[in-house]
């Protein structure tokens, strides 16, 4: 599989150039460009926050030093606290080639284009709750960046340990070169795929108001699996990527509730202690 994602200077192009478009079609004048001007604004916020975690996953702050030990640190750990082998979800797909390259095709594309659905999915059907829900995704990626920057290799690059790199197995890899590891495949933890999955079951299921939202909860499941099973990221990885999301969304919910304490108008003198009126013949 040749890597068609975009580089961090592509990702940066694009969205300038869609900022750029957004904003000229909100100055047309025209009421069908008006209308899609916000789309294509928003669009281009997407496109940099892309070219942000792109950036990101180029380059950290101590180059691939520790990257081994820290992974080897983390199986260590699963196994301590009695967690799951990830080799028991590689054991089940690995037999099976057909079954190994699905879930490799579904790691590979499934979560920029579930992101996707469900940003158009709420622009288009639920702009009032639209702001929140980005304002969450980037709270989420910004905090995963954080601490990618510090490189952690995925369990594929481990195969002492009995990891399969299925993707390289198959020919269906999204590196570019399989020898050179870099910064790029050393950015495991935690698992931007797990938490942006997770998102995405948590916003359909609270917002939708279909009987059928429920089904959504089906790919954060996929994506939990696929990711171990393809050996890309240890359970951990997933584990703290959604502490970090309930941290963004704890963090809108207190950042709302002060917001919403300093706008309250003052109540009254007069309301709280009325005046006493003495009536009298």
């Amino acid at each position: 599989m040749h890597n068609i994602a975009l580089s961090w200077q592509q990702g940066a192009v694009l969205a300038a150039a869609l900022f750029g478009t957004g904003l000229a079609m909100s100055a047309s004048g025209r009421p069908r460009l008006v209308t899609l001007g916000p789309f294509a604004r928003e669009s281009g916020f997407i496109a940099a926050l892309y070219a942000l975690w792109q950036l990101a996953a180029s380059a950290t702050v101590m180059g691939t030093s520790g990257a081994f030990p820290r992974a080897r640190w983390i199986e260590r750990f699963e196994r301590d606290v009695h967690l799951p082998s990830e080799l028991d979800a590689q054991h089940l797909v690995t037999p099976h080639p057909w079954l190994a390259q699905a879930c490799n095709l579904y790691y590979a594309t499934m979560h920029f284009a579930a992101l996707g659905l469900l940003l158009v999915w709420l622009f288009v059907r639920h702009r009032d709750r639209y702001p929140a829900v980005r304002t969450t995704i980037v709270l989420l990626t910004g905090a995963c960046l954080l601490i990618q920057l510090v490189p952690v290799a995925p369990p594929r690059l481990l195969p002492e340990l009995g990891y399969v790199d299925t993707a390289e197995k198959y020919g269906q890899s999204v590196y570019t070169a399989f020898q050179a590891v870099g910064p790029d495949q050393l950015s495991a933890m935690p698992s931007v795929h797990v938490g942006w999955a997770v998102l995405i079951g948590v916003v359909v299921v609270r917002i939708s108001p279909s009987p059928w939202r429920w089904l959504v909860l089906i790919h954060p499941a996929l994506t939990i699996f696929v990711v171990a099973a393809t050996a890309n990221h240890f359970w951990l990885d997933g584990i703290v990527a959604v502490a970090l999301l309930g941290l963004s969304l704890g963090a809108q919910w207190a950042g709302r509730r002060m917001l919403a304490a300093v706008r309250r108008p003052a109540t009254p003198r007069a309301v709280l202690e009325p005046d006493v009126v003495a009536v009298t013949d």
